[in-house]
């Protein structure tokens, strides 16, 4: 028997990217598997943006690990349901995407005593700026045993959630005339692409026709 398609609810987006209210049925994104599985592992990554008080911003990452049955470790078994990794790494930034401050901290690993001990070595992110060269400079401090694999990689998402977080707050237009940052950086943000020339049409530039 084949599984049926989720009943959660989303709602509408309509053409302006508004909320239009009407709720639909979502669909699962990809198709059903035709052949029967079972669900052995869930990793989880999720990152947050604070605003805070003193002008600064939080972003956070938090990563889960959890298996559905019991596994067994070099350090003993853990029970289904409990974290093999839970870690969370947070740095705060200024609005020019400037690293001032950073902390990393691991509530749950497969090798206690080992793992958890790292986490002085972010503090190595403090300096760096986001938006410039950011993952190349966390591959140079913290890549390989210069840090934890799994923190490690949640800070390659920082920069876009942090771009996202900030997102409304800071002016699309950069002085002076510059285009918006968002442009030419993925593709519908094509600056040849219907997309542009939709919502941007100053900044939209069509590409010349072959043999033209």
């Amino acid at each position: 028997m084949h599984a049926h398609r989720g009943d959660r609810f989303m709602t509408q987006v309509n053409e302006s990217g508004c909320c239009a209210g009407a709720k639909l049925r979502r669909l699962m994104p990809l198709p059903i598997s035709e052949i029967e599985r079972e669900l052995v592992h869930t990793r989880r990554v999720r990152y947050e943006g604070y605003k805070r008080a003193d002008g600064l911003w939080d972003i956070e990452a938090h990563i889960t690990d959890v298996k559905s049955h019991d596994c067994t470790l070099r350090t003993g078994v853990r029970r289904a349901g409990v974290p093999i990794h839970d870690m969370v790494v947070r740095v705060t930034i200024d609005r020019k995407f400037n690293v001032v401050d950073a902390l990393a901290v691991s509530d749950a690993v497969p090798y206690p005593g080992g793992c958890e001990n790292i986490a002085p070595a972010y503090k190595k992110l403090i300096g760096l700026n986001l938006v410039r060269k950011f993952r190349d400079a966390v591959k140079e401090r913290l890549g390989g045993v210069q840090g934890c694999t799994h923190i490690t990689e949640m800070l390659a998402g920082m920069p876009t959630a942090a771009i996202q977080s900030l997102a409304g707050e800071l002016r699309e237009e950069r002085p002076p005339g510059r285009k918006p940052f968002q442009l030419d950086h993925c593709h519908a943000m094509d600056t040849s692409g219907e997309t542009v020339r939709k919502w941007y049409p100053e900044w939209y530039a069509a590409k010349e026709k072959a043999g033209a």
